[in-house]
Formats: C-alpha cells, sequence, structure tokens
C-alpha cells in the first residue's frame, strides 16, 4: 500500500507540479498541492461520473418531446467543452513535461488529477448542456448542483494556491473558470421548461401522439417504432449503438418497409416545415416591406446543428494535424534520440488516441451534417408541394407539372446534399494552413513554394468553376426540357399510339436529349480537367518544395522528408475533394436559385371570394356585382367581363352557351381560381365540385368517393345509388376495394365521371359546382343521374350546372345564357325561350339534332336504382377473398438481397464502357505504383551519403510528372465511360417505354416512370462514372497504404490480417441492411413524386374541396416515409466506417509499437518515416475507400432501376417490312370483326365475349350501350392498343394482327373520348409532324369552328397551347381533334364519344362537317347522344362484351325488346310533356 501511495504522491505528500515541497503548514487537507487534496477531488470526479452513468441507465418514466437547443445550452455546451478541453491539453503538456525532465511519469498525482478532471468536466458538461431534456428532471438538477458545489471547491481552492504560491499558474486559472462554466450548467437545469404535454411511453415505449392528430399525421408513432436514435444516451450516440438492432435484423431477414422505424419528432418534414414557417414570419414582422430571405431562413433553422458539426469537424483537424508531428517524433525515437525512457510507448497510444478521437469526430460531422441535410430536403419538399396548391394560373404558365416534379426530385435532392460538403470548405483551408506550419516546421523557407503551387491551382481552377457553373445551369434548363416533353409524352401515351405520333415524339425527345448531352460533356469534362489538376497538385507541390530546398541548402533527412510526405498526403484527400465541393456548391447554388423563384411566384387569392359560415342565415349564397375575372393578369381583354350574378340558398341555376362562351371559367372564378380584376364577388358555404375532365387519385373507389371524409354506411349507400355506381361496383373485381390506375385508367370515362359525382354527394356541401358531368354518359344513365342526383339528393342545395343538354333545362330556377365572356341573359326557361333570340336558337338545333326527342324528365324523382338492401348485398358486405396481388396497381418492385456486380456488369457493358473502365482502372494503378515508387526511392537513398541531392530530387519529380500523365489518362476515360454509358441507357430506356404497350402504363403509376428519367438518370448521368472510378481509386489507395505498412514492418501482418478479416465480415452485415435501405428510399422516392404529380392535375378540386390541409399531410407522411430509410442508411453508414476506423488505428499503432519494440536500427529512419506516412493516412483512405464503396452502391440501384424499365415487353413491331400494306390502304374501309376477344391482363375476364360483325366500306356505323358496356375497347382492339386473345379484325382484307402497327394506327383517323393538346403552338396540335402547308390548316380550322377562335390571338397559327391544352376550352380541344383527323383524311375514321363536350349548334356543325368530308369513307362512332347515332347506317349495340344487335337503325326500333329502342325510347319519353316548352 505503502509503494502505493508512492506511486501516485512520490516522497513527499504535498509539493507542487515542479516538485517543490509545500512551504505552508496548514492541513494538508485543504492544501490545494497536497496528495490527500487530490485524491478527494479524483474521488469527488469520479463520484460525479458514477451519478452521470446511472441517470443515463435508469431511462425517465415521462418522455418529454425532444425540443431545439436553446442558445444557453448552445453556450454552456461550447464554454464547457473547451474548457474540458483545455484540461486534456495541459494534462498532455503536464505529462511530456515530466517525461523530458526527469525520464518517467511519476508521481502520478498531478498529471492524472488533471486529466480526470478534463474527462469528467468534458462528460458531464455536455451531457448537461446538450442532453438535458432526455434525462429525468429530478436526477439531472442534483447532478447540476453537485457540479457546481465541485466547480465553488475547486474555484476556492485553487484561489488560495495562488495567494500561497504568490502567483497564478494555468491550472489555477481553469479550476477558477470551471465556477462560470457550472454556473450556466446550473442554469440549463433550471431553465429548461417542461412540454406542457409530456408524451407518455406507451406500453412498446412509443410515441403517443403529439398534437390531437392535427394533420392525421402523428397517429403512427402510436402504432410505429420510433427511431432508437430518439431517446439514445450520449455514448450511444456517438458510437451509433443505437442502430445495432436495426442492423440486427437486416442480418436476419430482407427489410421491408414495415420494419425501418420512424424519424424523432424532431427530424420530421412537419416539425421542420413549421419551424421554417415560424422563421420565416419572424422575418416579415421584423422587415415587412421586404422579400423574406429563404436561405437565412434556413440557416436561421439550423445554425445550432450547423455549429456543432462544425466544432466536430475542427476537432477533426486539429487530430488530424497531429499526426506528422507524432511521425517526426517516431523518427527521432527510430534514430535514437528518444528524448525519455517509454517515449515510443507513450507515442504508439498517443497514436491511437489521436486516430480514434480523429476517427469519433469526422463520424459525428459527417451524420450531423447529413441529417441537417434531411431536415432540408424534407422542409424544401413540403414547401414545394404545399405552393403548387396555391400557385396561381399566371405562375402554372411558367412552371409546368414536369418543372415541379423536377424542384423536387432532383434540385430538393441537390440542396439536401449540401449541408454535408459545407464545412469542406472552410475546413479544407484551415488543414492547409495547419500542414503549412508543419512544413515550415520541416523544411523552412522552401514551404513558400508549396504555398505559390497551392495558389496557383486554386486560381486556375476560379475561373473554371464559372464556366462549370454557366455549364451546369444550361445543363438543368436543358434538363428540364427533356424533363418537360417526357412527362407530357409519358402522360398522354394513349393519345400517341392512336395517332401513331410515338416516333415522332420520341425523336423530339432524343433532340432535347442531344441539347442536354452536350451541356453534360462539358459538365463532365470540366469535372475530370478539376480532377485531374487537384489530384496532380500533391506532385506539383512536392516538387516545387524540394526543387526549393535544394536552392535554399535546406538539408534533407528522413525526419523532415517524411513529414513533408506525411502531412502532403493527409491534405491531398480534402484537396482531391475541392472540385468535388466546388460542384456541389454550383450544384445547390443553381437548384436553390430555381426553387425560390418558385417559392417566390404568385398565388392565389380565393380566400377573399370564399366566406364560411352558415348559409341559412344569408339572402344570397353566390354574389357576383360587376365583375370582370381575366386568367392573365395584364391581359387587355378580360377572360369574363361585367358578370352580375346572385344565387339565394336552394337555387339550381343552369349555365349554356356555345363552345369557349366562359362557362368552366364562370365556375372557377366562383371557386377563386380565376384573379377578380374589378367588381366584388362573395361567396357563403361550403362548395363542392366536379370538372369536366374527370380527375380521379390512385387508391380505391371507396377512397376515392370518401375523399378524407369518414365513412358513413347509410350515407354512402344512399351516394352509391344514386350515382348509379352499384352495378358497375358489382361487376368490379374487388368491389368499392379495387385499386384504380393512375388517372382512373381502368374505368371507362362513364364511371369516371360518376365516382366524381359520388364524391361530391358525399362530401355534403351547400354549394355543387357541376362542369358538364353527364356528357360522358349514355342518355339512360344521365336522365337517371339528373333526376336521381341534381333534383333528389341536391334538393334544397345550390346547385350551378354546366350543360349542353336542352332537355334539363326547364327543371331549372334560372338559366344562364352566355356568350364570349358574358352573360346575355338570366332567367327561367320559359321567359328565356320568349325573349332570347340566341336561347331559341340554341334551343331549336337541339331539336333539330334530337328529332323528336324528350326535352327534361322533370317529374318528381322515382327510386329507379337497386334497392338499398341488395346494394349492401352488392358490395358492403361481399367480403372479397380474391388475393390483393390481383389488383390493377402492383407494389412498386425491388431487387431483393444483394445483386452483386449484375447492375455494375450492366452499366459497364454499355458502349464499350469496360474498355474505357479498365483504362481508367489500370491508369490509376499505375499512378499509385508511381507514388509508392517515388517514396520508396526517397526512402532508401535519402541518407544515402552515395546519391547527391540534386539526383535525389530529378528522380523523384520524373517518377511523380510520369504518373500524373496516367491521372490524365483515367480522367479522361472516366468521362467517356459515363457519357457513352449515359447515352445508351437513355436510348435503351426511351425505346422501352415508348413501345410499352398500353396495359404497362395502364399499371404503373407515372411517378414511378418520371422518378425513372428524372432523378435516377440524373444519378446515372452525373454521380455514377466518377464515383464508380474513385471507389476504385480509393480502395487501391487503402490497400496500398496497408501494403506499404506490412512490407516494411512484417510484423503488423498479424494484427491486419485480421482487421481485414472483421473489415470484410463488418461491411458484409453492414450491406445486408444497407442495400435494402437504399432500395426502400428508390421505392418511397416514387411514392412522394406520385403523390405530387397527382396533386398537381388535381390542384383545382383540391382546393375546391378545402382538402389542401389532408394532402399536405399526407405529402408530409410520405415524405418522411421516404426520409427513414435514407436517415438510417446514412447512419449505418458512419457505423461502419466508425468501427473500421478504429481497426485501422489499431494497425497503425501496431506497427508502431513493432517499430518501438525491435532494437534500434531494424529499420532504416527512411522506411520508418515512409511506413508511417502511408499509416497515418491509412485512417483517411480507408474512409475515402468505404464512402465511395457505400456510395457508389447506393448510385448503381439507379442503375438497376432504369433496367427494370428497359426490358418491359414490347408491342408488336411498329413496321413489318415483309408485310406493309398497299400505299392506299384502307381503300374502301371495310372492316370485318370475326369472334373477336379481349382481356386486358393474362388473370382478368373477357371485356368482349366473342364480338363478329361487318361494317362496309363508306357506311356509317353507331356503337351504343350503357357506360363500362366495352364500347372503348372495341376502338382500343381496332387501334391494337390490346391485342385479341381470339378472333380477329380484317380491314380490307388485310388482317390487322399481320401488319405493322404505325402502318396500322396512321392509316386511321380518330377523334379520341379525352381531348388531349400539347405544349406549343396551334400549328403543332394540329399537325405535329409538319405535313400539310399553312392554307390547308386555315381551312380545316374554318371547318371545324375554330378559325375565329385562332384569328383572335395576336399570334394565328402561332398561338400558345400550354400544358394539356388548359388555355382553350374542353369544347375547342375536342374540335382540334376534329381538326387532325379532318388533316389526316382517312378512309377509316372513328370518333370515341367525340362530341360529348360541345353544344348543340356546335355539335350539329360538326355532324354536318363530318357528313360532308367523310362522305365516302367508313364512319365508326361510338355515342351517348342518340341523335349522332340516328343517321347512321346501322347501329351496333354492346352489353357486357357481347354483341346484342346490329341492324340498320329504324329497324332495330321496330324490334320489341331492342337495347337500341329502349335507349331512343328513354330519350323520346318525355317529348309529350316538354312540347309546351318549345318556342
Amino acid at each position: 500500500m505503502e509503494d502505493l501511495w508512492t506511486v501516485f504522491c512520490g516522497e513527499s505528500g504535498c509539493s507542487d507540479m515542479d516538485g517543490k515541497r509545500c512551504k505552508s503548514g496548514f492541513m494538508l487537507l485543504c492544501h490545494p498541492n497536497s496528495c490527500i487534496n487530490h485524491v478527494l477531488i479524483i474521488c469527488f470526479d469520479v463520484l460525479l461520473l458514477v451519478m452521470l452513468v446511472i441517470n443515463m441507465i435508469q431511462k425517465s418514466k415521462t418522455l418529454r418531446i425532444p425540443a431545439r437547443k436553446t442558445p444557453l445550452q448552445i453556450v454552456a455546451a461550447v464554454v464547457n467543452g473547451c474548457l474540458g478541453l483545455v484540461y486534456l491539453g495541459l494534462d498532455i503538456w503536464i505529462l511530456e513535461g515530466k517525461l523530458r525532465i526527469t525520464q518517467t511519469a511519476l508521481p502520478l498525482n498531478w498529471w492524472l488529477l488533471v486529466l480526470v478532471q478534463g474527462v469528467t468536466w468534458l462528460i458531464v458538461s455536455l451531457t448537461l448542456s446538450l442532453s438535458v431534456n432526455h434525462l429525468p428532471r429530478a436526477p439531472m438538477r442534483l447532478l447540476s448542483i453537485l457540479a457546481f458545489l465541485y466547480a465553488v471547491i475547486v474555484c476556492t481552492l485553487s484561489i488560495f494556491a495562488a495567494i500561497l504560491n504568490k502567483g497564478v499558474s494555468m491550472k489555477i486559472a481553469l479550476d477558477v473558470l470551471s465556477l462560470p462554466g457550472a454556473s450556466l450548467l446550473l442554469s440549463c437545469a433550471y431553465k429548461y421548461k417542461q412540454e406542457e404535454s409530456d408524451v407518455k411511453i406507451s406500453e412498446g415505449g412509443l410515441y403517443e401522439p403529439l398534437n390531437g392528430e392535427a394533420y392525421g399525421i402523428s397517429k403512427i408513432d402510436s402504432v410505429g417504432e420510433v427511431s432508437r436514435f430518439a431517446n439514445a444516451g450520449f455514448f450511444s450516440k456517438m458510437s451509433f449503438w443505437w442502430l445495432n438492432s436495426l442492423l440486427k435484423r437486416g442480418r436476419e431477414k430482407t427489410l421491408e418497409d414495415e420494419d425501418i422505424p420512424y424519424l424523432r419528432e424532431e427530424d420530421r418534414a412537419e416539425s421542420c416545415y413549421s419551424v421554417f414557417l415560424d422563421h420565416l414570419n419572424e422575418q416579415i414582422q421584423k422587415e415587412p416591406s421586404s422579400q423574406p430571405s429563404i436561405l437565412r431562413t434556413i440557416i436561421l433553422c439550423h445554425w445550432t446543428e450547423i455549429f456543432v458539426s462544425g466544432f466536430f469537424a475542427l476537432l477533426k483537424i486539429l487530430t488530424v494535424s497531429a499526426g506528422p508531428l507524432l511521425l517526426n517524433a517516431f523518427i527521432l525515437v527510430a534514430e535514437g534520440n528518444a528524448s525519455f525512457k517509454y517515449e515510443g510507448y507513450v507515442l504508439a497510444i498517443a497514436l491511437f488516441t489521436s486516430k480514434s478521437l480523429e476517427s469519433l469526430a469526422q463520424r459525428q460531422w459527417y451524420f450531423r451534417s447529413r441529417l441537417v441535410g434531411l431536415k432540408v430536403r424534407s422542409l424544401l419538399t413540403a414547401a414545394i408541394y404545399k405552393k403548387q396548391l396555391r400557385l396561381s394560373n399566371a405562375a402554372r404558365l411558367t412552371h409546368s407539372g414536369g418543372e415541379i416534379m423536377n424542384y423536387v426530385t432532383v434540385d430538393a435532392y441537390r440542396i439536401g446534399e449540401f449541408p454535408f460538403w459545407f464545412h469542406q470548405t472552410w475546413t479544407t483551408s484551415l488543414q492547409l494552413c495547419l500542414a503549412l506550419i508543419i512544413l515550415f516546421r520541416a523544411v523552412g523557407l522552401a514551404t513558400v513554394a508549396a504555398l505559390v503551387v497551392i495558389v496557383f491551382t486554386v486560381l486556375c481552377n476560379t475561373p473554371l468553376a464559372k464556366l462549370q457553373h454557366k455549364y451546369r445551369s444550361r445543363f438543368m434548363v436543358a434538363q428540364d426540357e427533356r424533363l418537360k416533353a417526357s412527362y407530357e409524352a409519358l402522360m398522354n401515351m394513349k393519345v400517341l399510339k392512336l395517332y401513331a405520333w410515338e416516333s415522332h415524339f420520341k425523336n423530339a425527345i432524343e433532340n432535347l436529349r442531344k441539347v442536354e448531352y452536350k451541356w453534360l460533356s462539358a459538365v463532365q469534362l470540366w469535372k475530370a480537367y478539376n480532377g485531374f489538376l487537384f489530384w496532380s497538385s500533391p506532385v506539383l507541390v512536392s516538387a516545387a518544395t524540394f526543387g526549393a530546398c535544394y536552392f535554399l541548402k535546406v538539408p534533407l533527412h528522413a525526419s523532415n522528408v517524411f513529414t513533408f510526405v506525411a502531412t502532403l498526403r493527409l491534405v491531398q484527400d480534402p484537396i482531391r475533394s475541392i472540385p468535388d465541393v466546388i460542384g456541389v456548391v454550383i450544384q445547390a447554388k443553381v437548384a436553390f436559385a430555381r426553387i425560390v423563384k418558385f417559392l417566390e411566384a404568385p398565388e392565389l387569392q380565393s380566400a377573399n371570394a370564399r366566406q364560411k359560415g352558415n348559409i341559412e342565415n344569408m339572402d344570397h349564397a353566390i354574389l357576383i356585382k360587376s365583375a370582370d375575372f381575366s386568367w392573365e393578369k395584364n391581359s387587355s381583354k378580360p377572360t369574363l367581363r361585367n358578370i352580375n350574378l346572385e344565387v339565394r340558398p336552394g337555387e339550381k341555376v343552369a349555365i349554356c352557351g356555345e363552345v369557349g362562351s366562359g362557362k368552366s371559367t364562370l365556375l372557377a372564378s366562383i371557386l377563386g381560381e380565376v384573379p377578380n380584376t374589378s367588381g366584388n364577388i362573395q361567396v357563403h358555404g361550403k362548395t363542392a365540385y366536379v370538372s369536366q375532365t374527370a380527375w380521379i387519385q390512385t387508391g380505391s373507389i371507396r377512397e376515392n368517393i370518401l375523399f378524407g371524409s369518414p365513412m358513413d354506411s347509410h350515407r354512402y349507400q344512399d351516394t352509391i345509388e344514386r350515382c348509379s355506381l352499384a352495378k358497375d361496383l358489382e361487376l368490379l373485381p374487388f368491389g368499392d376495394q379495387t385499386e384504380i390506375g393512375e388517372r382512373g385508367v381502368n374505368l371507362s370515362g362513364g364511371q369516371k365521371q360518376r365516382i366524381q359525382l359520388a364524391r361530391t354527394l358525399y362530401q355534403n356541401a351547400d354549394i355543387y359546382l357541376l362542369d358538364d358531368p353527364f356528357s360522358a354518359v349514355d342518355a339512360h344513365t344521365a336522365t337517371s343521374l339528373f333526376n336521381e342526383y341534381v333534383m333528389g339528393a341536391l334538393s334544397g342545395k345550390v346547385v350551378l350546372l354546366v350543360t349542353h343538354q336542352v332537355d334539363f333545362l326547364p327543371a331549372f330556377d334560372a338559366v344562364l345564357l352566355m356568350s364570349d365572356g358574358e352573360i346575355l341573359r338570366a332567367a327561367p326557361y320559359h321567359q328565356l325561350l320568349v325573349s332570347s333570340k340566341e336561347f331559341q336558337d340554341l334551343v331549336n338545333a337541339h331539336k333539330e339534332t334530337a328529332g323528336s326527342e324528350r326535352l327534361a324528365e322533370v317529374t318528381s324523382p322515382q327510386s329507379r336504382g337497386i334497392p338499398v338492401k341488395e346494394i349492401k348485398k352488392g358490395y358492403v358486405d361481399k367480403q372479397i377473398k380474391t388475393s390483393k396481388g390481383d389488383q390493377l396497381i402492383k407494389q412498386e418492385e425491388r431487387e431483393i438481397g444483394d445483386a452483386g456486380l449484375k447492375p455494375y456488369v450492366q452499366y459497364l457493358n454499355q458502349n464499350k464502357g469496360l474498355l474505357f473502365f479498365s483504362m481508367a482502372t489500370l491508369s490509376h494503378l499505375i499512378f499509385v505504383i508511381g507514388q509508392v515508387l517515388q517514396n520508396s526511392w526517397m526512402a532508401s537513398n535519402v541518407d544515402n551519403p552515395d546519391v547527391s541531392t540534386l539526383r535525389l530530387i530529378v528522380v523523384y519529380l520524373l517518377i511523380g510528372v510520369t504518373s500524373t500523365l496516367f491521372l490524365l489518362c483515367r480522367s479522361l476515360s472516366t468521362v467517356i465511360l459515363g457519357l457513352q454509358s449515359s447515352k445508351s441507357l437513355f436510348s435503351q430506356l426511351l425505346n422501352s417505354l415508348f413501345h410499352a404497350p398500353m396495359s404497362f402504363y395502364d399499371s404503373t403509376p407515372l411517378g414511378r416512370i418520371l422518378s425513372r428519367v428524372s432523378y435516377d438518370l440524373s444519378i446515372v448521368d452525373l454521380d455514377v462514372p466518377f464515383s464508380l472510378i474513385y471507389a476504385v481509386g480509393a480502395t487501391t489507395n487503402c490497400y496500398t497504404s496497408l501494403g506499404v505498412l506490412a512490407v516494411v514492418v512484417w510484423q503488423v501482418l498479424f494484427v491486419s490480417i485480421p482487421m481485414i478479416y472483421t473489415a470484410i465480415r463488418l461491411q458484409g452485415y453492414y450491406f445486408s441492411s444497407a442495400k435494402e435501405l437504399m432500395r426502400i428510399n428508390g421505392t418511397t422516392k416514387s411514392l412522394v413524386a406520385n403523390h405530387l404529380a397527382e396533386s398537381i392535375a388535381g390542384a383545382m378540386t383540391i382546393r375546391a374541396f378545402e382538402e389542401e390541409d389532408r394532402f399536405f399531410a399526407k405529402n408530409l407522411d410520405l415524405i418522411d416515409t421516404n426520409a427513414s430509410p435514407f436517415f438510417h442508411n446514412f447512419a449505418a453508414n458512419e457505423w461502419l466506417i466508425g468501427r473500421l476506423e478504429i481497426l485501422s488505428a489499431a494497425v497503425v499503432a501496431s506497427a508502431a509499437l513493432c517499430m518501438v519494440l525491435l532494437p534500434p536500427g531494424t529499420f532504416s529512419s527512411g522506411f520508418v518515416g515512409m511506413a508511417l506516412s502511408y499509416g497515418l493516412s491509412l485512417n483517411m483512405s480507408l474512409v475515402f475507400s468505404i464512402q465511395n464503396q457505400c456510395t457508389i452502391t447506393n448510385y448503381i440501384i439507379s442503375v438497376e432501376r432504369l433496367n427494370q424499365y428497359m426490358h418491359i415487353p414490347s408491342e408488336a413491331p411498329e413496321v413489318i417490312e415483309d408485310n406493309r400494306p398497299p400505299p392506299n390502304w384502307p381503300a374502301v374501309g371495310k372492316v370485318d370483326i370475326c369472334d373477336l376477344q379481349i382481356r386486358y391482363r393474362l388473370d382478368a375476364p373477357l371485356v368482349l365475349r366473342g364480338v363478329s360483325c361487318t361494317f362496309e366500306g363508306g357506311h356509317k356505323i353507331g356503337i351504343v350501350g350503357r357506360t363500362g358496356s366495352g364500347k372503348t375497347t372495341l376502338i382500343g382492339a381496332l387501334f391494337r392498343l390490346v391485342e385479341p386473345v381470339g378472333g380477329k379484325i380484317v380491314v380490307d382484307g388485310i388482317n390487322i394482327s399481320t401488319i405493322g402497327l404505325h402502318d396500322l394506327r396512321s392509316r386511321f383517323g380518330i377523334i379520341p373520348q379525352d381531348p388531349t393538346l400539347f405544349n406549343g403552338t396551334v400549328r403543332y396540335n394540329l399537325d405535329p409532324l409538319s405535313q400539310h402547308n399553312d392554307q390547308e390548316i386555315w381551312e380545316v380550322l374554318g371547318k371545324c369552328q375554330l378559325g375565329e377562335a385562332v384569328q383572335e390571338k395576336d399570334q394565328g397559327l402561332d398561338s400558345l397551347v400550354v400544358e394539356d391544352g388548359s388555355n382553350w376550352s374542353m369544347g375547342q380541344r375536342q374540335l382540334f381533334c376534329l381538326g387532325r383527323a379532318l388533316l389526316r383524311r382517312s378512309r377509316v375514321l372513328v370518333l370515341d364519344e367525340a362530341t360529348a363536350s360541345i353544344d348543340n349548334t356546335t355539335d350539329m356543325i360538326l355532324q354536318k362537317a363530318i357528313r360532308t368530308e367523310f362522305a365516302d369513307c367508313t364512319v365508326i362512332t361510338v355515342a351517348h347522344r342518340i341523335p349522332t347515332v340516328m343517321d347512321c347506317t346501322k347501329v351496333l349495340a354492346i352489353s357486357d362484351g357481347k354483341l346484342v344487335e346490329y341492324d340498320e337503325p329504324m329497324e332495330l326500333m321496330k324490334n320489341e325488346g331492342s337495347l337500341f329502342g329502349q335507349l331512343v325510347k328513354e330519350f323520346w319519353s318525355h317529348l309529350n310533356s316538354a312540347e309546351s316548352h318549345w318556342g
């Protein structure tokens, strides 16, 4: 025991730091220099640490919501953290001085006291300041009180020592400063306010809802697992221990979406976005006149995290810089110049410690930076989504759907990557400065030469950075253009196939890709040049420095040469990453400018018009006084002029007028969609809206009808009945749980419209705005809907119905007659008929088209649907037992398990990719061998007197310069590899998508395809080639470092072989989870894109129902679903690297220990220096190796995802050379349909069941049938959108299945059910292939009643058509489609419900135009309007996929029980009762 005391205290029980005995005779217990006093202080330190550990283990019973760090907490953490670090620095100083002077570390008391004080203060203070909200309140406060008392005692004793010794030492100053530090900790403990609603830990240890499910999101916490990061302790966070459970699960099974825990509360999109809004509002309040800076706001939101990650970055730089100093000391020890006896051991321990600390700091820096990036990405995605819901019409012209998609899928992700690189902008500079200081110590004034070369390199790069910025911006604009065109083509693929325009649109996209490719080449070449410049700069620096040493006569020894080489090796990786940093900064800057421009775009001001309140207490539901409305901001002629309208509660108003008169715009104005340029508008009550083009969400029919409202069985059943949906639901495979494809692809036009009507009715609103909902349904359904729905279910509600069906008008309280943006007349039907000539013309036109038909079925509504009991039986109680797998929309496919080298082989097999990859790899290998030869030459000859300094330097330089030439070869090979592979992959993907059958588009949401042609392609273009080569390069560097160590110190193999084995096992353990996490990240990204695409399309409907909050909440939920696998993936990356770095630190320390243990002279000092210079960079090269491997593993998944869509089973060939039809085919237009059987999918039932008939050439054929009977499918079969499973169609003696698709589709004309216009001009929309001259186009415009509308526009045929043709009315769009058919002049023309959105007058003119223009052609008309088919040669009636009858219309009407006769009777049934209304 006495010996132990002597080891600790020395001979005297009381002495100061220099070993002088105490002069005072005070009690030794209180004396600050006495050994017993030191023991007591050390015991107090240990007590504090034990209490802290107990607190960490004993988890809080009430888990408080993790709050943001307060400024007080940050200040306390920084002050006390610095204090702790200075204590540790002082400890090293005391120990080093002791060893230098006395050659021994004994007695222990002084340096051990300072060490324990430093460690305790660092751990306790950081935990108390930063984790105050994770620890139980009472013990945490007790700990802070004890820490404060401890500081008071130490401070008092130190002041006592200062008085006794009549001087102030560093230790005394630190002890005194610990008191204010402890005061800050005490303030933290007591100032921290517990959140009002503590979140109780539920049985599963998970969060309960936080905000009463304000958005309907937080409910996930009560059922799902929250990431263990949320309540991990300090040590768990530092070591990533909290991730073990997930990685273990990933090792045991393939991870699925549900295995991934939710993010903690403050990392979720909702929290990030609300914090962002708070800061934004603060800025607006401070400076209301100026536009708030979004960048500044984002920095304010995350400055604490940026600051903390910056602290770790600083710590990392300091620990790295200690390496060359330790190496210098090692060489001196190897030469036998040790300062004290055990210096080698101390240095080996110091080396291991500094490397471990470096690893810890870098892991925390990277992890915390990435977390900030994730939060920034989430809030930007949320902000973009929120913005697109409120975007004004004018802003939509400049920000198309494709561009908005790009902001989310590409730009927000690029900005999310920026925080990871942010600290490298200043750490690289700091590291260079520290390196220069170390170099100055080693080679003196020769350092100036190194500095000149570094400055020269940076200056060379400055103009290039500007050029790169320019190229990058041009590239992103080109990418936008290509994406815009891709989005439009993919969205309207059905139309392109019907018109046989795929090749033209594909060529257009390929041409845009060529422009993009040009800028991509420029961007990649500059990137390569940058890479070459910075990779070769260490060679240039060493050349300049050694040259300067020769001329300045600076002696070269192993110690200074290898201190220089080691320093250079440590800074070369940061220097090499400078081009990447510049690239990322430029990318982020460009992307951020685009997003900010979008976020600052003008918004709709709809809130001014719509006011909530009880409609019953109001005189009017809608009041518009002398108002003008204009879609375009500064238009000379408003879209609607001088509108006066008053609608009282319970009134029903019909709106009619010719095409383009402003009917839909009036409804949009009431919804607040069209800016009000003058006058007033007031709308009271809840509105519901049915758009003219049905907007259906991906999901089940039930979800579409409920639209966020709670399920009420009785109301739901009533809604189904009123909307005539009961029979349809019975026919569908899963009833109302049937998944609808994107935009309702697996429903007929009528079914989509009725689901829209059901959605509107179920909302139980006050005001119903119905935009021509009956145009897509047959006459019987229209009548039924009018009686059951408009007059029955909506009795007592305000209804505004836009309609072309004059038959329904007498039932309305008022009829608005519109023309050219004005309300001509507003009066009840009878008054209007008497007073308005225009209205009489409209009604007479209807009378002419209808022959002798009914006008309106205005009798009291009779329940003619299926009784409620039967409906119940039909779909509510019918539990569907069929497997989920039969649904149309499949789960997005993703690879499972280790795909191995397959995706790499797919990538390298493109366009001689393997050759360029081999060249790049070989070049890099030669470069690395050159570097090793360089250093070996220097190591073996630096102390060799036979080799002159000049020869030593010249040979060194020659090897260096030669090896850099191979670097240039590597850079160029990489660029060519990337460009060739991108070209090939894109071309295959585009071919595959354009040749894919319609069934692929029906079952694949657009978001999935778009995420591949945007995000995945962007990754393959920009990131994959360089990441691949860097991964190979960094791994080569890592193994080279290990190899050099092993060659010089072979004994290190005993440690390095187990280390390599452990590293490979760890990597395998990590990859089993990481690959799945990255794949899930890919599939969940598609969900975000899909939801966004859907919301852009349905923005008007979402706003009309005031469902923005619910959609925004769903978006936030999807962002988190995507962010969670990404978060756990990069955390797993740090988990792996942290562990591997500790292993590599052990190898380096072991090598150093071997050198110390073996007798001096075993190794030459030159080789000791070389081995350790490689050893010191082993950590860094290992990090770069693993990082690049992980990066390329993540990136290569994009190749995997592209590959999934590169081999879609193709449609039949476009042209079959051996079997081309004659140039004039079809000459007659005779169509024979023989036993035609069609099904949409292999496992689906037949849709057409053996249809057989003949359409004679030149005949006019009408096809009628109830909604969903298979009319449109028959048309699809004629165009081979679906291939028959049995039977055939023969046109003019040629079986259409035997010829190429392009030959078939280009010879037929069609006016499709959904009129589609493309972004461009009027001329382009009528004649995209430029086959006709202007005169022909004007002629056609005149025939289809569009001449005037186009002439009114300033630019005539060059007038703008925006995305979806939304600046033209629905009727005008259908007239454009007629124009296309007139230009094509086919012998076979198909009209698929083509006149549904046109008023009767225009319809009559059109029918005449078709009769005249296509007099000798076969015209096949699918129609809901009976008059349309009354003058047909023959009528074909279809029911449930079977041909029911086929004969002349008059013959069919004579037959009893004829389906056509039934439809006609329904149409005529109320003629007599309505006859009195005709003028």
